[in-house]
C-alpha cells in the first residue's frame, strides 16, 4: 500500500474514534484492535504490562520466541544457538540479511547493544531507561560480538530461566541507531526488525503500525494494525458489536456467552501460566501479622468470585505457580478454603477485629479481569468477618505507577495479575527479598523469607526439569501458608474477531501475534 493508501486506510479507522454507527465497517486489510488502555510506551525494554506488548511484539522480535500457541522455543533473529558443558556461555548464529525499519544492519553489534543499554550503566543510552525488567538478565556477565553474525553471552552462574527470558518481549532486540536518533524519545519512535513498523501515535486515540513489506518471514497479509485505547470494557463490547473495532481482547465475562452464540464472531480462548492476586502489605500495618493475611485468606470466596463474578471464565488460585506449568505446579496444595468463622477466630488471635484496611483497585487492565466487581465482593467478604475495607480506584497507568513503587504509606492490598512465561519469574519478581521496589523489583508488599530465597535461588542454577519442578512444588508449598497475598484466580483469557478477520491464535504468553493474520 501506498503512504497515500496507508494515510486513507488510518483515517478511515480512526473515524471510528469518535463515533460508530450501527452498522460501521472497518477498512479492509486495516485491523482494529480494541485495545484496554493507552500504552506507555513503545520501547520493549521499558514497558511492563500485556496492553503494551500486545503492541510491541509485533514491531521487534527476539533472538528466540514461542511457536504459534505454545511455549515451545523456535528461532526468531537467531537460527541456532549452542550451550556450553557449565551452562554459563550461550552462542548464537544470527539470521542474515534482516534489517531494522529504518534500514540499518541487524547484527551481533545491535545485540550487544541492545543489553548493554539495559544492563550497563556507564552504557552511553543506559539513560534511555529505566528498564524496570532488566533483572530477568541480571546474570548476563557480558555479551560479546564474536563476529557480525555470532553473539555470546557470558553468565556468572547457570540460569534456567534464560533462553526463555529472552523470547520475553524485554528480551526484543532494538535498532542502535533508531535508539541514537531518537535519544529518550524511542519509546515513541520505535525500530525493530519484525513484522508491522511504526506509523502513528496520537495519544489517546490510537497507535498504528503498517505492514513491513521487507520482513524476512514475508510480509503479512495485513496492510496495517490500528491498536486503539478504549477503556470502559462495556464501550468495547459495544464497538464490537457494531463493527467499529475488529478484535476484542480481554472480553468481560458477562458478554463470553453473547460472543460465543453469535456466528458474526468467533470467541478465541486458551489456557496460559496467569495468576490474578491480592498483594497485602506486609511491613506495616494488620498484614505484617501473617494470621491476619490468612484470615483474609479463609474469608474471601475465591469460588464464588470465580462463578459469579468471572461466570467460570477462571479457575481458583492456590499459590503463585500456575497449573499452567504442569511440571513445577504442586497439585497437593488446595487452595484456601472459604471459612468465615475460622477467619473470625483467627482475627480476634490476632487481635485485629475492627482494623480498617486500604485497598487499591484498578479500573481495568492488563489481565486484571473485572477488578472493580471482584473488589466490591472482598470487600464485602472482609465485612463479614470483621475488616473494614475502603476501596480506592485508580486509572490503570496510574495505578502501575503506585503500586510498582510499593504500598508503604499507600495501602494496605493491591489487586495484580501477572502473565509469566517460566515459574521463576512470578516468585522471583514478587516474592524474593531482592525485588524490592527500591532495588527496582516488583514485591510491593515487601513480603521476605530466607528460606523462599534460598529455595528461588537454587531453583534458578539447576538445570533439569524434573529437580527444578520439585523446588517450585516447596516454594508453593511454603507462600501458600505464609499467604503474603489472597491467591485469586488464574485467567483462560479470550478474544473475539469478527467474522471478516482470519488466522488469529491466541498465544500462552498473552501477546498478540498478528504476522499471520488477514482480514477481509
Amino acid at each position: 500500500m501506498s503512504v497515500k493508501g496507508w494515510k486513507t486506510a488510518f483515517a478511515l479507522a480512526a473515524s471510528f474514534a469518535m463515533t460508530v454507527p450501527a452498522a460501521a465497517q472497518t477498512p479492509p486489510g486495516v485491523l482494529v484492535v480494541g485495545q484496554i488502555a493507552e500504552p506507555q510506551s513503545l520501547d520493549p525494554q521499558q514497558v511492563t504490562a500485556a496492553n503494551d506488548f500486545r503492541i510491541t511484539t509485533n514491531i521487534y522480535e527476539g533472538l528466540v520466541r514461542y511457536a504459534t500457541g505454545t511455549l515451545d522455543l523456535e528461532p526468531a533473529l537467531a537460527t541456532a544457538w549452542e550451550i556450553s558443558q557449565d551452562g554459563l556461555t550461550y552462542t548464537f548464529d544470527l539470521r542474515p540479511d534482516v534489517t531494522f525499519h529504518d534500514g540499518s544492519p541487524f547484527d551481533a553489534e545491535a545485540v550487544k547493544f541492545t543489553f548493554d543499554r539495559m544492563l550497563d550503566e556507564a552504557h552511553p543510552f543506559h539513560e534511555t531507561g529505566p528498564f524496570p525488567l532488566a533483572f530477568q538478565f541480571s546474570t548476563v556477565e557480558e555479551v560479546r560480538v564474536v563476529d557480525p553474525m555470532t553473539v555470546e553471552f557470558r553468565l556468572e552462574e547457570p540460569y534456567a530461566p534464560f533462553l526463555n527470558n529472552l523470547a520475553l518481549p524485554v528480551g526484543a532486540i532494538v535498532s542502535p541507531a533508531g535508539v541514537e536518533a531518537a535519544g529518550e524519545g524511542f519509546g515513541r519512535q520505535p525500530s525493530g526488525t519484525g513484522p508491522f513498523r511504526f506509523a502513528e501515535w496520537i495519544a489517546n486515540q490510537r497507535v498504528v503500525l503498517a505492514a513491513n513489506p521487507d520482513y524476512w518471514g514475508g510480509a503479512p497479509a495485513l496492510e496495517a494494525v490500528v491498536f486503539r485505547p478504549v477503556a470502559d470494557a462495556n464501550t468495547r463490547v459495544a464497538e464490537m458489536l457494531s463493527g467499529g473495532i475488529d478484535v476484542l481482547v480481554e472480553t468481560p465475562p458477562d458478554n463470553i456467552t453473547l460472543f460465543a452464540d453469535d456466528p458474526a464472531f468467533e470467541l478465541h480462548e486458551a489456557v496460559g501460566p496467569h495468576v490474578w492476586f491480592l498483594i497485602l502489605n506486609t511491613r506495616e500495618g494488620p498484614f505484617a501479622d501473617p494470621r491476619v493475611r490468612q484470615v483474609v485468606n479463609l474469608a474471601v470466596d475465591k469460588q464464588s468470585l470465580v462463578d459469579n463474578v468471572l461466570q467460570g471464565t477462571a479457575s481458583v488460585a492456590a499459590g503463585p505457580i500456575p497449573p499452567a506449568f504442569d511440571w513445577a505446579y504442586n497439585p497437593d496444595v488446595a487452595p484456601w478454603p472459604h471459612d468465615p468463622e475460622r477467619a473470625r477466630q483467627l482475627l480476634a488471635e490476632a487481635g485485629a477485629e475492627g482494623a480498617s484496611l486500604r485497598f487499591l483497585v484498578t479500573e481495568g487492565g492488563s489481565g486484571m479481569l473485572d477488578p472493580v466487581p471482584m473488589a466490591t465482593a472482598i470487600q464485602a467478604d472482609l465485612a463479614a468477618v470483621g475488616l473494614n475495607v475502603s476501596i480506592e480506584t485508580y486509572e490503570w497507568n496510574a495505578y502501575l505507577a503506585r503500586v510498582n513503587a510499593g504500598l508503604a504509606g499507600q495501602g494496605d492490598m493491591a489487586q495484580m495479575a501477572w502473565m509469566t512465561n517460566d515459574p521463576d519469574t512470578l516468585p522471583s519478581l514478587t516474592l524474593h527479598s531482592d525485588a524490592l521496589p527500591e532495588e527496582g523489583g516488583f514485591n510491593s508488599g515487601y513480603y521476605a523469607n530466607p528460606q523462599l530465597d534460598e529455595l528461588l535461588d537454587r531453583a534458578r542454577v539447576v538445570t533439569a526439569e524434573a529437580e527444578r519442578g520439585e523446588i517450585y512444588r516447596q516454594v508453593q508449598a511454603l507462600v501458600h501458608e505464609e499467604a503474603p497475598w489472597l491467591f485469586g484466580a488464574h485467567w483462560r483469557q479470550n478474544a473475539v474477531t469478527s467474522s471478516r478477520v482470519s488466522g488469529l491464535v491466541l498465544q500462552p504468553d498473552f501477546t498478540l501475534q498478528l504476522r499471520s493474520v488477514a482480514k477481509n
